[in-house]
């Protein structure tokens, strides 16, 4: 019943309009649009005022023609950079960007097929119960959408998130939650040159406290990260200040918390050690979630999969989403897989069989919640 040729121009046409977070207003509007020609009930929410977007989150109804609990699907809508001027390709059944972008599939992929799936349930008049939509804003760098939702406006307690890179098929049920890790190291300038004993490199800080540091993957549920180190203007100068951001995920919270003591104290025993200051500032982003597998909203996934012929498992990921947002507000939701291939990359590509199945997978649970 999906419309191949329809789905992917649907894609392809979404991807081309610019919605980079915090500018995802265009794309709200039009969506918005598609959707009450569809016959939802649409709303869009005031978190862009609160988080600095020119749009909120778009939320959207139907009310079904059978009694039921709603269930709720979920994407964003913005995309990371270089997100503006797409123009996508296709090549040997595969869709791509032109190289100089992203493509947006993460997570336009998930809009479209949704969207596909409505059509078919209108153009089929396909029996449903009660089914709401959330297209969030400001997803990626730290998933505020979802966090100032308008909860109010939701009443499913299950819900499925599209915004896996794995094959249709995969259901997420586990995901860390993530501390971000703010440092400002201050040293004391000196002439390099004349008298560099004078000074306090905030460099020497900041390499001594890292080296010390365990990073990158401390074990099968933590990982860590130096993001990104800024300092330093010319060699003549001891440099005296250094910021730093890191970050430190896991699905267990008492290992996050030790992770993350173990590297706020390591830039503090380096400044101790060098004279020096540093301000470090932990932020805990996101909540882990862990759905079991034998909760309503996998069974009903599982059986979506299996009804179409697709072989399912369940993973855990390492990555945020919105699925962790809405599990800490009390909606069971999983994340499943639609195929985004290298994600956040100019190398991003999407295979056009995988739109086509996930757009199935969205039809079957609408028909059977």
């Amino acid at each position: 019943m999906i419309n191949r040729n329809r789905v992917v121009e649907e894609f392809m046409k979404y991807v081309q309009i610019d919605s980079e977070t915090k500018s995802e207003g265009e794309f709200a509007k039009f969506i918005k649009k598609e959707l009450e020609a569809l016959g939802a009930e649409v709303t869009v929410d005031g978190a862009g005022e609160i988080v600095g977007s020119d749009t909120g989150n778009v939320i959207a109804r139907f009310k079904g023609t059978r009694e039921g609990e709603p269930i709720l699907f979920s994407c964003h809508m913005d995309t990371v950079t270089p997100g503006k001027g797409i123009k996508p390709i296709i090549k040997d059944d595969v869709i791509y960007s032109d190289g100089t972008t992203i493509l947006g599939g993460d997570d336009k992929a998930g809009i479209a097929a949704i969207l596909e799936a409505f059509k078919v349930i209108k153009e089929n008049n396909i029996d449903h119960g009660p089914v709401e939509i959330a297209f969030t804003i400001f997803e990626e760098g730290g998933l505020f959408g979802s966090k100032n939702l308008d909860y109010s406006k939701i009443n499913a307690k299950h819900a499925f998130v599209l915004d896996s890179g794995g094959n249709p098929g995969q259901i997420v049920i586990k995901g860390p939650a993530q501390d971000k890790i703010t440092v400002k190291i201050t040293g004391r300038p000196a002439h390099a040159g004349v008298c560099p004993e004078q000074g306090i490199s905030a460099i020497q800080v900041a390499s001594h406290a890292i080296a010390n540091m365990k990073l990158l993957r401390i074990d099968e549920d933590t990982t860590a990260n130096i993001g990104t180190i800024s300092g330093g203007t010319v060699t003549n100068i001891v440099c005296p200040e250094v910021n730093i951001l890191a970050e430190a995920r896991s699905t267990d919270i008492k290992k996050l918390d030790v992770q993350t003591e173990h590297m706020i104290n390591c830039f503090k025993d380096a400044a101790e050690k060098f004279e020096a200051v540093a301000e470090v500032k932990a932020e805990r982003m996101y909540g882990p979630f862990v759905v079991d597998e034998n909760e309503h909203v996998v069974e009903k996934a599982k059986k979506a999969f299996e009804n179409l012929g697709i072989e399912s498992f369940t993973a855990a990921t390492g990555g945020g989403s919105d699925t962790n947002v809405l599990n800490n507000n009390g909606i069971k939701a999983v994340n499943l897989g639609i195929g985004e291939r290298k994600a956040h990359t100019l190398e991003e590509h999407l295979r056009i069989e995988d739109l086509v199945n996930i757009s199935k997978v969205v039809v079957e649970l609408i028909k059977i919640s």
